[in-house]
Formats: C-alpha cells, sequence, structure tokens
C-alpha cells in the first residue's frame, strides 16, 4: 500500500510538467529566442560576454554576428582559468565541477565546465522529465515499487585549493543528486563513486542482487559487462531471474542498434521497455517521447540554445551555412553547435544529428564530426557501419559487442578497403555470411561506398578480424579508461587504432 502511495505521488509530480513540453513541441522558435536571451542576459558582463559584445545583443541576427563559432581547444586556455578558480570568466560565478570527457580513448581529455545552473537547469530538469515522460507513455507503471540501478564514473579533485572536481559527467550527476533520487537509488553514492572499476562493479553486483531493482540506466556496453558478470555469478539465464519487476532501462552514449538483440536475450519478453535518451557532458539534449525507437525530441528549454551547421558545409565557409535550429529541414545531416548556461558560446561538440520532424523537432544522433572514414572518398559515417553491423547480425543470428574500422592502404597502384575488428559476444552461424553481409549493406546505404567498390576498383571486400573476448575491454582498461562514458572509437579516419589492437589478436 505504501509503496503505491509512493508510486502514485512521484508520478504525479513528474507529470505534472508535460504541458511544458507540449508548449515547446508546437512554438520551438519562441522558446528558443527566449533561451538565447535569458543566457545572454546572464553572461552579459562576464569576461567573454564583454569580448563579443554581449551587451549590445538584442537579437539572434546580433548574436551571429558578434560570437565566433568554436571548438574546445579555441576556449580551453579560458577553461583553464576557471578550474584554477576564476570567476565570471565565461559564466557568472564560480564553477566547481568539470566534466572530463573526450567522446574516445585519446589521451588528452577535455574538461567541460558544469555549473549549478547547469545541473538544475538542465540536467536534474532532465532527469525529471525522463520519468514524467515514461510514466506518460506507460500510465500503468510501478517503477517507484522498487529501486533504480545506477552505475557512474569516478570523480577527483582537480585543485585542492579551491575544492574543483573533476571526473566522468555520471559522477558528477550522483555526488549532486537530490535527496529523493538518492532514496530510490542503489547502491549508495560512496559505492557508486569508486574509482576503480572492477572493484565498483563486483560491489555493486553483491549489492543489487539482493534488491528490487524496477529501473537500470548506463552505457549499453558498460551494462553489458556487468550483466555478463551476474549471470556468470548467480547462475541466471537471464537478468529477469535476478530482477523479476525491472521494467524500464534508459540507454545512451553510443547508439543502442547493435545491442538490442543482446538485451533482449538478457531481458526476454517484453516486460522491459527501453528509452534512448542524449545525454552529453556538455549538456542534456534529447529524450525518446514515442514508445516507437528511432528519434528523440530535442529539449528546448533546458538552457541550451541550438545551431545547426549541414555537414558538406563543415570546411566550406561554415559561418554562411549555420542556421537556428527552427529552421531545420528532415533528413539533412547536421553538426551541432550548442550555447549553454555553462558558459560555452557557439560550441562545436562534434556531434552530428539528423532531424526526422520538425514540429516537433525530433532527430536521431548520425555520428560524430570525426568518427568516419573518409581515406578513399567513401565517406562513410557511424551510421552507415551501425546498420550494417545490425543487418549481418540478424542475418547469421549473431552478437557483437563491440567494433572498430579504419583504412588499409594496399599500396601506391593498387586498391585500398576497409579493416575492421569485431568482438561478438555471440559468434554468426556462417563467418563468412556475416562479412558479406555488412559489405553489401554497406553499399545499399551509402553510394559513396559502392561507388568505390565497384569491381574492387577503389576499394576491396573489408578485411575482418574477429577478436578474443574482452580484447576492447581488456584495451581500455589498459589505458586506465574503464567505466563511464569512455568508448571505443568506431570508425577512425586513420590506424591509430587498429594498429594498437591488431598485434593483440594475432
Amino acid at each position: 500500500m505504501l509503496k503505491s502511495i509512493i508510486n502514485n505521488v512521484l508520478k504525479w509530480n513528474l507529470q505534472a510538467r508535460m504541458e511544458e513540453l507540449d508548449f515547446f513541441r508546437e512554438f520551438p522558435e519562441k522558446t528558443q529566442r527566449k533561451i538565447l536571451h535569458e543566457l545572454i542576459d546572464q553572461a552579459r558582463y562576464t569576461e567573454y560576454g564583454v569580448k563579443y559584445n554581449f551587451p549590445k545583443i538584442e537579437s539572434y541576427e546580433d548574436f551571429r554576428r558578434y560570437v565566433p563559432v568554436v571548438q574546445y581547444e579555441t576556449i580551453e586556455p579560458y577553461i583553464a582559468r576557471i578550474k584554477k578558480g576564476e570567476h565570471n570568466v565565461m559564466w557568472p560565478g564560480e564553477i566547481s565541477y568539470f566534466a572530463k570527457s573526450s567522446g574516445t580513448t585519446n589521451d588528452r581529455s577535455k574538461y567541460i565546465p558544469v555549473s549549478p545552473h547547469a545541473l538544475e537547469e538542465c540536467h536534474f530538469k532532465a532527469g525529471r522529465d525522463m520519468l514524467g515522460i515514461y510514466f506518460s507513455l506507460f500510465p500503468e507503471s510501478k517503477l517507484f515499487h522498487g529501486l533504480s540501478l545506477r552505475i557512474g564514473g569516478s570523480t577527483q579533485f582537480i585543485n585542492e585549493a579551491n575544492g574543483s572536481y573533476s571526473g566522468d559527467l555520471s559522477a558528477i550527476l550522483i555526488k549532486n543528486f537530490p535527496a529523493w533520487v538518492q532514496w530510490r537509488s542503489t547502491p549508495s553514492q560512496d559505492i557508486a563513486l569508486i574509482s576503480n572499476w572492477e572493484e565498483k562493479i563486483e560491489k555493486i553486483i553483491d549489492i543489487t542482487i539482493h534488491e528490487d531493482v524496477t529501473s537500470m540506466a548506463g552505457v549499453p556496453s558498460w551494462l553489458y559487462v556487468m550483466a555478463q558478470r551476474i549471470m556468470a555469478k548467480t547462475g541466471a539465464k537471464h537478468l529477469h531471474e535476478i530482477w523479476p519487476n525491472m521494467e524500464l532501462y534508459i540507454h545512451g552514449g553510443v547508439s543502442f542498434t547493435p545491442y538490442r538483440h543482446a538485451f533482449k536475450r538478457l531481458f526476454p519478453g517484453d516486460r522491459v521497455h527501453y528509452l534512448e535518451t542524449y545525454n552529453a557532458s556538455e549538456g542534456f539534449f534529447g529524450i525518446q517521447d514515442l514508445k516507437e525507437p528511432g528519434s528523440m525530441l530535442l529539449m528546448l528549454d533546458y538552457g541550451i540554445f541550438y545551431e545547426l551547421i549541414p555537414v558538406d558545409r563543415l570546411n566550406d565557409e561554415r559561418e554562411k551555412h549555420i542556421i537556428p535550429v527552427w529552421e531545420a529541414e528532415p533528413g539533412v545531416n547536421y553538426a551541432l553547435v550548442i550555447s549553454t548556461n555553462a558558459g560555452l558560446w557557439r560550441y562545436m561538440p562534434g556531434d552530428t544529428v539528423i532531424f526526422t520532424n520538425t514540429k516537433p523537432l525530433r532527430f536521431y544522433i548520425s555520428g560524430r564530426t570525426k568518427h568516419f572514414i573518409n581515406a578513399f572518398g567513401e565517406e562513410l559515417m557511424i551510421e552507415n557501419a551501425e546498420r550494417a553491423i545490425e543487418a549481418a547480425c540478424v542475418a547469421t543470428n549473431a552478437e557483437v559487442r563491440d567494433f572498430t574500422a579504419g583504412p588499409y592502404y594496399f599500396g601506391e597502384n593498387s586498391s585500398g578497403a576497409h579493416e575492421w575488428i569485431i568482438e561478438f559476444s555471440k559468434e554468426p552461424d556462417n563467418f563468412e555470411k556475416f562479412c558479406t553481409i555488412l559489405d553489401t549493406t554497406l553499399r545499399e546505404v551509402n553510394s559513396d561506398y559502392d561507388a568505390k567498390r565497384f569491381k574492387d576498383m577503389t576499394l576491396k571486400f573489408p578485411i575482418i578480424h574477429r577478436a578474443p573476448q574482452h580484447l576492447f575491454y581488456n584495451w581500455l582498461k589498459s589505458k586506465n579508461k574503464l567505466g563511464g562514458q569512455n568508448k571505443v572509437p568506431k570508425l577512425k579516419n586513420d590506424r591509430s587504432i587498429l594498429d594498437e589492437l591488431l598485434p593483440l589478436i594475432k
């Protein structure tokens, strides 16, 4: 009885916000212009604001005229000063948290400022909306009868003198979650923030296998690793034997497409619902608001102003081609440009998106501006690779745990190829067929790749290696990159990742 009362009260409170979501679904331009005005007004007299004429900005057109589009390298000197404790540099007041992120396994990390405004008005607001949307889609839910399983990264001091913290965004959020979230979550904060990934996973497993977990959230690759260890430890055939009331998995960080079949095996039947989110270190951008997977609603009132650059114009006077998000067209591959309530101004996070609808603004992540292979003019994007992997898995009853691919250069006077390293959690029935379907699907979904594959003139049939079990896990471990938001780069336009991994599989 008490659980039902708690569930219904929390459900009602979370769904009260749905009318505001309906407003920005209907009026994206009005919502975004208001957000821009508020951002400029708040940062008007910061150092960055004065330098770029914020006091003179009265419209989007002024904003576009005065403020440059930047990447991380341009603003890194400002962020370095903020990390040291300087105030009012790019955003008013002091910023004590920095999300450490590269998006890949590169040694050089980015430190993305996370202001108090961003925590409350973006990330925590998104957490409430996520649950509110879920209850709207599934009003019979008993989510709060049990606990939510959380897996975060680690947080550590940057500078003890001013008390700044850096770490995975997930860890920063866990450290600052409001009391009601802590109350309905497992494991405890001290365990969730253990820096040693393997120690943390073992403790999480020991605790949570005895609890009533009804939801879980995290990057699919890391949750899959944990799930495999749980079943090995308990002898369970699937996770419903451990958590019979599990009903929601919130995923993000990487495409769920290669993991969908594996998670169906972890949670057989249709009791678990899957909700996709787009939560980056720079901000919380999107939530799936329909039962059908495939697109997310762009969240327009989180203190983030969005602009877009067509990907094919990134190197062609991009400033001339940038547009506000309300001018987006369906089907165009855009690079994101964001201005945020943590002081990122016209910043390119490196993500690309394609809109499926423009009223409301629904989209899916198409890849990264730097995650592609175009060594031979094939312009292979991550979306193409993931569709091909999925098709090959379906055709051969396989499951892929992780993969990476890059160019292979045969020689000055001969064709090249793409070289793949694929780690299977379930081996294909026929590996040769898997490889053929992969190549065939790439040709079907990418006309440039198909043209280069014609009669093997530019690209030969791909070279595909089967990786030993846990190759990618062990590689990340060797770089101290386990857990959190660390990911294996799926596509690389050079051989840096391949050349590190290939000696480990021979």
